[in-house]
């Protein structure tokens, strides 16, 4: 065991406090014992014991009330209750009184040392939980959000307010600004942080798919359907929903949507079975919707039932002071990802970088920090390894598949992935850019 194990044995019968004692030191525990409940509460005080086996029937203050008495103040402990007269009322009142288990004299040593095990190991397990939700706590305080700016700073402090509450929440603000770092944001440092947070690209999904995609569906609903299967809204419950792209979806899907946000409960495609789901919803858009709903291609109710809480994420432009942080964020996120040694940025550089006017925002700096680290062969990023032009297209690309993905990447960028209109501007169908997607990897930036 990696931490000994510590056992508090209450009995007033000498010969059972001895025999228990050296049964348990020989298994390597550290063991205590008391020969009344007053004398033991006293102990329990003073020292942290992981299990404590108590006989109930005692001089003075008996077994159950003990037990009582201490997970009064200290749930977590396990005790197990030790009689000569077991009774089913007995039993029952242990248990409901919080005992872990009860045992009846006299004792097999197999069994009781079967018991205290099992009981180690739910200790143990319940350590590890809590090792790894302080684990996840101390990672929540390494932002991802960087940004010393007033309109950055602006940003956190409502993201810090938002987060302890379950009310929706729309982020808006142009494509590449860390919507969904945002939506992280909030909520990992909200009480639903030990849950799923569920993201769903609208805007890449067809009307079919991403009804499908939300709701599940079950096997036999359409053609592929092979199998039974949870959607993101029953894979959220107790978490959070992030859906991107929300502007992006169809009238009857808002219909569906509203639906499902105002019941937390939907049908999945195919079946007849009410699936009830507690979730959070966050939403993000680079659109104007409350221009939509005013020209009549976004519902009016669904706007105001996702719009309590909206934030706008600046653009980089507004958030010049930021640059530097951030370059120095990305130049360490790609060195190491890269496995190269640490590089600076040359002062002229990174002056040109805070003048540039960024259309892809936080995005396309990425782009071209992570360009500048690979094409670069000095221990400084210069001038020369930035393309600082509105166009991302590398103008040094020789074969003809490295043309196409480039091109399909940056048609992507600019349409903010929404197959839909890619597919227009590419003049292809949404089946050939699929493939070419998955044909060269392509994935947006996060």
């Amino acid at each position: 065991m990696a931490k000994k194990i510590s056992i508090l044995i209450v009995d007033d019968e000498r010969s059972v406090r001895d025999s228990l004692y050296n049964w348990f030191i020989e298994d390597g525990y550290r063991v205590e014992c008391a020969e009344n409940a007053k004398e033991a509460l006293h102990m329990v005080e003073s020292d942290s014991f992981d299990i404590i086996l108590a006989d109930i029937k005692m001089p003075g203050m008996d077994g159950l009330e003990m037990l009582r008495r201490i997970k009064s103040h200290r749930k977590e402990s396990i005790v197990i209750v030790m009689t000569a007269f077991a009774t089913v009322d007995t039993a029952v009142q242990a248990l409901k009184d919080g005992a872990y288990d009860y045992v009846t004299k006299p004792f097999d040593p197999d069994d009781l040392s079967h018991l205290i095990r099992n009981a180690s190991k739910q200790i143990s397990l319940s350590e590890e939980n809590e090792a790894l939700k302080e684990r996840v706590v101390s990672l929540e305080n390494i932002e991802d959000l960087i940004g010393k700016s007033a309109a950055m700073q602006s940003v956190l402090k409502e993201v810090e307010s938002v987060a302890q509450s379950n009310s929706s929440v729309i982020i808006t603000g142009e494509s590449g600004t860390g919507k969904e770092l945002i939506a992280r944001a909030i909520h990992s440092n909200s009480p639903r942080r030990f849950f799923p947070l569920v993201s769903v690209h609208c805007g890449a999904l067809t009307e079919s798919l991403l009804e499908s995609e939300l709701f599940g569906h079950e096997k036999g609903a359409f053609t592929g359907a092979m199998y039974n299967r949870k959607g993101r809204f029953e894979m959220a419950d107790g978490g959070t929903i992030f859906l991107d792209e929300i502007a992006t979806i169809s009238s009857k899907m808002q219909v569906e949507l509203l639906r499902v946000l105002e019941s937390k409960s939907f049908i999945r495609v195919g079946g007849n079975k009410e699936i009830t789901s507690d979730f959070r919803v966050i939403c993000a858009t680079n659109r104007d919707l409350k221009n939509m709903v005013t020209n009549g291609t976004f519902r009016e109710d669904l706007y105001y039932r996702l719009n309590v809480v909206n934030i706008q994420i600046p653009p980089l432009r507004d958030r010049v002071e930021d640059i530097p942080l951030l370059v120095d964020y990305f130049i360490r996120k790609y060195c190491t990802s890269m496995n190269k040694l640490p590089v600076t940025i040359e002062p002229s550089a990174l002056k040109r970088l805070q003048e540039f006017d960024f259309p892809g925002n936080i995005r396309e700096l990425e782009n071209m920090v992570e360009r500048a680290i690979v094409v670069g062969n000095g221990k400084k990023i210069t001038l020369k390894d930035l393309p600082l032009q509105k166009s991302m297209i590398v103008s040094t690309l020789e074969s003809l598949d490295d043309v196409e993905k480039s091109h399909i990447l940056q048609t992507l960028i600019n349409h903010e992935w929404n197959i839909s209109q890619t597919a227009r501007a590419l003049k292809v169908d949404r089946v050939t850019l699929y493939n070419k997607i998955r044909k060269y990897n392509l994935k947006p930036l996060e």
